[in-house]
């Protein structure tokens, strides 16, 4: 690949490469356009991460990157449009699981790769796909340079609603209450132990019934504390809730845990750390293309770590093969 604005080019002008409302920078003739859509609310230092990602694109023999903000109102989604209407021939998701699956609701199917610049609490989907995190400078070389791979995304209707989708793990009960219980200001502070302080605290919450069906096969109803939906099965701390599950196999992995009281919850730490996916009837596990999940009372509910309420029912299917990913 030529050099575009690194050592040894020349140009007359210096296009402004910074931006809020999805100005497009000019870009240099035959260079690839790199767009990061960012959430300046997990990025500490931010003249540190421009300097880092303007200078791995010259570097590589991009053009200057073209800098979309999220808002509040918008936390993803605008910004990867704007991104794809100029052209842009790869987006840098820099923030945490939350911007990733704002910006991955735009981009699946769009034909246009998506890269990880992790910057957010979790960033398990980084954690998945070994991406490195606490790097910004090598997370985009990966996602300029890397190879480019196709991975499932889940589609998720909940209690009727417009279809999201998830790329990491979508859960109703106690996983959905410890994000609801970790508010920024914790995560701030804490960082990925705000969750387990959170998780301590949802410990009491209560069981609940629901109604599963897996590819159409409608599993007994029993009690839950939790039931997640898995694209992938890797958690923080090198935990892993589904051992079978794969970003690229294709399916759904599902879990439903249901302990009665703290022996119970002992018994589930013991599955988790020991990777058995058989043979408890407190959790168990399936896999499928099509999930549905149904609620007698309403329950908290998350997608990718974000809480979406109390709900009854969400349909779920995979999406095989719909993002294009670099890794």
């Amino acid at each position: 690949m030529r050099a575009c604005g690194g050592i040894g080019h020349t140009r007359t002008k210096a296009p402004s490469d910074t931006t809020k409302t999805g100005t497009a920078p000019r870009s240099l003739p035959d260079c690839p356009l790199p767009a990061v859509v960012v959430n300046p609310n997990t990025v500490e230092d931010w003249a540190k991460l421009h300097v880092q990602i303007t200078g791995v694109c010259a570097e590589l023999g991009w053009a200057p990157p073209l800098w979309l903000q999220t808002t509040v109102e918008d936390p993803g989604g605008g910004q990867a449009r704007i991104a794809l209407a100029a052209g842009a021939d790869v987006v840098l998701a820099c923030g945490g699981d939350g911007t990733v699956r704002h910006v991955a609701q735009v981009l699946a199917g769009s034909g246009t790769a998506m890269g990880l610049v992790p910057t957010g609490t979790s960033n398990v989907l980084a954690r998945n796909l070994a991406i490195v995190l606490d790097d910004p400078a090598q997370a985009t070389r990966i996602a300029l340079s890397g190879n480019t791979h196709a991975i499932d995304v889940g589609r998720v209707i909940i209690d009727g609603t417009q279809e999201q989708v998830f790329l990491v793990m979508a859960g109703v009960g106690f996983d959905a209450a410890i994000m609801a219980g970790a508010p920024p200001d914790w995560k701030a502070r804490l960082g990925p132990l705000a969750y387990f302080v959170s998780g301590a605290i949802a410990l009491k919450g209560p069981r609940f019934p629901i109604t599963l069906a897996v590819d159409g096969r409608i599993a007994p109803p029993h009690y839950v504390r939790t039931v997640v939906v898995g694209n992938c099965g890797r958690l923080l701390a090198g935990l892993v809730l589904m051992p079978a599950a794969g970003v690229d196999d294709g399916l759904l992995d599902v879990v439903s845990i249901g302990p009665r009281d703290i022996f119970g919850w002992l018994a589930v730490t013991a599955r988790v750390l020991t990777r058995r996916c058989r043979g408890h009837r407190i959790v168990q596990h399936w896999q499928g293309r099509t999930v549905i999940i149904s609620a007698e009372s309403p329950q908290p509910a998350q997608l990718d770590g974000d809480p979406v309420g109390e709900v009854r029912g969400l349909q779920m299917r995979v999406d095989p093969g719909a993002l294009l990913m670099r890794v």
